[in-house]
């Protein structure tokens, strides 16, 4: 069980890390500029993007411009899709 455990959690640390870097290509392909911030690094930040997401259980990447919520990784591309970023 500890072990399912384990390998649930790395498939979705690597699935965290896929999303942010399919949004940070095409950040960088439309060459608009952002910066990332590392929830990891202390759980008022984790605490803070979720407050701002309006979801005490959102997980990473969330998306935002400025304090404005844009969504989440499947919000983000679905807006891509309607010709709305960038």
């Amino acid at each position: 069980l500890c072990a399912s455990a384990a390998l649930l959690d790395r498939q979705c640390h690597q699935k965290v890390k896929q999303h942010q870097s399919e949004i940070f290509q095409f950040l960088d392909s439309k060459k608009i500029k952002y910066f990332a911030v590392d929830i990891s690094a202390s759980a008022d930040v984790k605490e803070e993007m979720r407050k701002k997401a309006g979801n005490p259980s959102a997980m990473p990447p969330q998306v935002f411009n400025g304090d404005k919520y844009c969504g989440d990784y499947q919000k983000f591309f679905d807006a891509v899709e309607d010709g709305k970023p960038g």
